[in-house]
């Protein structure tokens, strides 16, 4: 079936409003199927999980399981009980700083990049400070693309755990991780990735990939807020400690000790977020049903358009990051002489929901030499049209300012 983001469009009710949304690095819009499904969950059969021996329990406890086998599929896994449901990418990136974190000894050494997104920063910073480690830090190259030469160097004997994007939130660059996986490996060393700007954009296979670790978040996929998951190595995951106790995630308590539950469940401590794991199976279903090859090919095609018209305004600054392959449709610029929080609120203005910031990225923007950008991010319900009322707001906003200013 051909790909058809005006029809795609019609299946999201809050595109409804009129708005252009161009912050879906940020999260994603939920088509109807999802709010149906949600009101369908918690008026016919919502009960706890695992837990009950009657039949809205049982029925719950099967969708919630199916939801993780929906991921793992999604992911090319080899099983569900490497998927662990988590809050978020961060809280999936946490559990692994925690749990083998914990392991890692002065001296120790983890290796990331300087683009990483504060998720990915900003736990293997504390887990430095607190554990005695060094954090190794690799560069990017002059157009802003990882710099794997520099990876190559930085990573040692010392190095116990590499953690990078697959897509950078700034640039929208995929890096090679396939790559830095199989170089990490041969150094014996293990690779997490942060696959929340990849998962729902691009297929994703992390037995392609080779890593370790994969984070990632439903909501940045069509799915709700506070669902997401850990893909791990049944394997490592079965050597690790579980960072959160208390109900689920126990096999045996005594007065004196506890043992803990199998794979995935000694990592989910506590009622989890049941709606939200059902929910995102749902998205998955609906993202499937339109092709992972489809949507990124969409987006590319979306991203090559708008950067030939960015790139002919010359009060548009790229910031550097002006290359078209290898990326997905997420692009940081600036206009030149106005504030990017300025611009993002007369965007809003004009009906363009942009993102301004440094998205969760500071030592990302002090590379670039800016406090600040504007972030355009497309996905499947934008539309070439969007992008040519998104240009002319784009003269309109910098023909305002200069009048003002002058």
């Amino acid at each position: 079936m051909p790909f058809n983001p005006e029809k795609i469009k019609k299946y999201f009710p809050i595109l409804k409003r009129g708005i252009i949304y161009f912050d879906n690095a940020a999260t994603t819009q939920k088509p109807r199927v999802i709010l149906e499904r949600l009101k369908k969950q918690y008026e016919h059969s919502h009960a706890n999980v695992h837990r009950g021996a009657y039949k809205m329990a049982e029925e719950t406890t099967e969708a919630f399981e199916n939801a993780r086998q929906k991921v793992a599929d999604f992911l090319s896994a080899e099983s569900s009980k490497e998927i662990i449901f988590t809050r978020n990418a961060t809280e999936a990136i946490n559990l692994v700083a925690y749990s083998f974190g914990g392991k890692l000894k002065r001296g120790d050494r983890i290796l990331t990049s300087i683009s990483e997104h504060h998720s990915n920063f900003v736990p293997w910073l504390h887990l430095a400070r607190e554990k005695g480690l060094k954090l190794d830090i690799v560069r990017l190259t002059k157009d802003g693309d990882s710099d794997f030469s520099d990876f190559r160097k930085k990573l040692n004997k010392k190095t116990k755990l590499v953690a990078v994007a697959h897509i950078s939130n700034v640039s929208g660059y995929v890096y090679p991780v396939e790559k830095i996986c199989s170089a990490a490996h041969k150094a014996g060393v293990l690779v997490l990735i942060d696959g929340a700007q990849s998962a729902g954009h691009m297929p994703v296979n992390v037995k392609k990939i080779g890593c370790d670790f994969f984070a990632l978040s439903g909501h940045k996929m069509l799915g709700p807020s506070g669902i997401g998951a850990l893909w791990g190595r049944e394997e490592i995951l079965n050597k690790l400690e579980p960072f959160m106790s208390g109900g689920e995630m126990i096999r045996e308590v005594t007065l004196k000790n506890a043992t803990w539950n199998d794979l995935p469940w000694k990592f989910e401590a506590g009622t989890p977020n049941i709606e939200g794991a059902i929910l995102w199976g749902e998205a998955i279903d609906y993202l499937e049903s339109i092709g992972m090859k489809n949507i990124e090919r969409h987006e590319k095609d979306l991203l090559k358009y708008a950067l030939a018209k960015m790139k002919k305004l010359t009060f548009i600054d790229l910031l550097g990051l002006e290359k078209t392959d290898g990326r997905t449709g997420i692009i940081s610029f600036n206009i030149k002489g106005v504030h990017p929080h300025d611009a993002s609120t007369m965007f809003d203005k004009y009906g363009i929901c942009v993102r301004a910031g440094t998205h969760c990225a500071q030592p990302f923007m002090k590379h670039l030499g800016v406090p600040a950008t504007l972030r355009a991010s497309f996905y499947i319900y934008n539309t070439k049209k969007e992008i040519d009322y998104f240009i002319k707001i784009l003269k309109e906003i910098h023909k305002k300012f200069i009048c003002a200013a002058n």
